[in-house]
């Protein structure tokens, strides 16, 4: 290690020479490319690291200067949106692509391929190298290390300023709360921008450190899933419930006798791990049979799932249904759950052998190099508050929001919670703003009802409404249309187009009864009693979810608002047009026939 910084590296960059010094030759990085697995050792990445900065410095970029990143599935297409923000803006003169397909025939001033922008590993003079490590030892821990936006679930996204402190604080606490080994493969595969994968691929993959890899394409993560088999595995939600509706697609297709099979094999699973996970309380008779539903069942789901060695796998970032957790542990995979904001950080891990489905963990007051122990409290509204931690640096160029998050030196976190049966556990229940009232005086948590709704493998979104104005409670639906198309298939139901299976009546029966197995947990106030299909998918693109899947309520309840005053006129259906926007670009508008689903009333011994 360098002897420009103190022992304990103090920025991501610091940690980066570091592991380079002490363990060059290891592996760091694996990206899959034509197929093929190709390995980075830690000097590899070093020295790439190192020649982007070279080639930023000879561009005029300086210490404390913004870079945006900006990646998803096609590059090309990512450089289509940017260049006529360049023509508009003098200010961003340079753009860099470093994938070359579909850009052959692009000729703009300012637009540099990858090999082209960075300077060569071969024509680095000793005091370039000089500078680059002179410039590393610079770095403090307070230096901002990456604006983090903001969901922009109730507003325009925010630009956290997030320091590397605060970076290193959280990464250190979730690496010592979740006990994860050094070396652990992990697949990246959340999106940057979210703050949680900050602290996590990048992070803590430098700190622990861990290896972490990159599938070659975003359609082919659960084949990644499944070659890498990593000890770490961390999904968002969606994405864990995504593999749970694949399990219960794939029982749709099974024979009869294999979907028997496997019940039993997850009913026996689910006696030995899924309440609170502890098999040593069991009965003598499930410990008996536990071996046998894992050699006949559970091992081959986790194997098909990608899941086989699994030995930390957490999820964050919305709330998850509690049956989730019960599912995966009843297949042997210990489902965490992680919960945090990007202005503060971590806030609640499950920890220990015991897991608690209904409550997303106990708060976290651990020191670390870079941040206090966090403390807690409940406001009178049921909203919590924390402070401590590496604490919150603000919104970039707006400190008037920066300051109405503040209750003194308390962060307003925005989220109304509960305490669990420990007094240190947490129930999330919904954003402060979205706990609803009826008109009756009833509150309740759409979000709460929608996150057991989408457990069931038909729903793959929903969003619940209801608000002062309303008696009661209904739902926009958007049904999994892999799912019902292998349902409709089984069942004889024909079918066109996606607006068309979503319409069919025996779509609507059957999401009605999912929705009424839901209604009998529920107080009666807050059942549902009709609900719609919608007849497309909600879109990120379309305005509708944020990258991270998360429902953009407002913007949905005005588009779809013809839909929602059916419901409540309790009128059979009604015609809606909705704008849509195309991959390639073009805008359109879609118009379909939409019918209103009703909710039958649970039985009288099931109130």
């Amino acid at each position: 290690m360098s002897a420009a910084w103190s022992q304990t590296p103090q920025t991501l960059p610091q940690w980066l020479a570091h592991n380079a010094a002490t363990r060059g030759t290891e592996v760091a990085q694996r990206h899959k490319r034509d197929g093929v697995w190709k390995e980075f050792s830690w000097n590899d990445v070093r020295n790439e690291v190192r020649a982007l900065a070279l080639g930023l410095r000879e561009r005029g970029v300086q210490r404390g200067q913004t870079v945006v990143l900006l990646s998803e599935n096609r590059p090309e297409e990512q450089v289509d949106k940017v260049l006529p923000v360049m023509a508009r803006s003098p200010a961003l003169r340079t753009v860099v692509w470093w994938e070359s397909g579909g850009l052959w025939s692009y000729r703009n001033e300012g637009l540099f391929g990858w090999d082209a922008f960075r300077t060569a590993e071969r024509d680095t003079k000793p005091e370039d190298a000089a500078w680059f490590e002179q410039s590393v030892a610079q770095g403090q821990s307070s230096d901002i290390a990456v604006l983090a936006y903001t969901s922009g679930t109730t507003g325009a996204p925010k630009g956290v300023i997030t320091t590397h402190a605060s970076l290193l604080h959280n990464a250190d606490l979730i690496g010592n709360t979740m006990q994860v080994p050094e070396g652990s493969e992990y697949l990246s595969y959340i999106p940057l921008s979210w703050a949680t994968e900050q602290w996590v691929g990048v992070t803590m993959g430098l700190m622990r450190p861990l290896r972490v890899n990159f599938a070659e394409r975003p359609d082919q993560i659960q084949e990644a899933t499944r070659e890498l088999a990593c000890e770490m595995v961390f999904f968002g939600p969606r994405q864990w419930e995504s593999l749970a509706a694949r399990v219960h697609a794939r029982m749709l297709d099974a024979a009869p006798w294999r979907q028997k099979v496997v019940d039993w094999g997850l009913r026996i699973g689910k006696l030995a791990r899924a309440e609170q996970m502890d098999i040593r309380a069991r009965a003598w008779w499930v410990r008996a049979l536990l071996p046998v539903a894992d050699a006949l069942v559970l091992r081959p789901l986790r194997e098909q799932l990608g899941l086989k060695r699994a030995r930390i796998a957490f999820t964050g970032g919305a709330a998850v249904a509690p049956d989730i957790f019960r599912l995966f542990a009843s297949m042997g995979v210990m489902l965490r759950n992680v919960y945090g904001c990007s202005e503060f950080g971590l806030i609640t891990v499950h920890q220990g052998a015991r897991v608690n489905a209904e409550t997303i963990g106990e708060t976290v007051a651990m020191a670390s190099a870079w941040g206090v122990p966090m403390e807690w409290r409940m406001d009178g509204n049921g909203g919590l508050e924390v402070r401590g931690g590496a604490g919150f640096a603000g919104y970039w160029g707006k400190p008037d929001k920066s300051a109405e998050k503040m209750n003194g030196d308390w962060f307003r976190t925005g989220d109304a919670v509960g305490q669990g049966p420990s007094g240190t556990e947490l129930i999330y229940y919904d954003r402060v703003e979205h706990m609803s009232r009826l008109r009756g005086g009833h509150l309740f948590s759409k979000q709460f009802i929608e996150v057991r709704l989408r457990f069931s493998p038909y729903i793959r979104e929903v969003m619940v409404v209801g608000d002062p104005t309303r008696e009661h409670v209904t739902a926009l639906v958007n049904i999994d249309g892999d799912v019902f198309g292998r349902w409709a298939e089984r069942n004889g139901v024909s079918f066109t187009t996606f607006t068309d299976l979503s319409q069919r009546p025996e779509v609507l029966a059957q999401v009605a009864k999912e929705i009424a197995g839901v209604n009998r947990a529920l107080p009666e106030q807050a059942q549902l009693r009709h609900f719609v299909n919608l007849p497309k998918e909600l879109d990120a693109d379309e305005g509708e979810l944020t990258r991270t899947r998360k429902l953009k309520r407002d913007f949905i309840e005005q588009r779809y608002g013809p839909l929602i005053e059916a419901m409540y006129a309790g009128r059979p259906g009604t015609t809606i047009e909705i704008p849509v926007r195309y991959q390639d670009g073009r805008a359109g508008m879609l118009r379909a026939d939409v019918t209103t689903g009703h909710v039958p009333a649970p039985r009288a011994q099931e109130t």
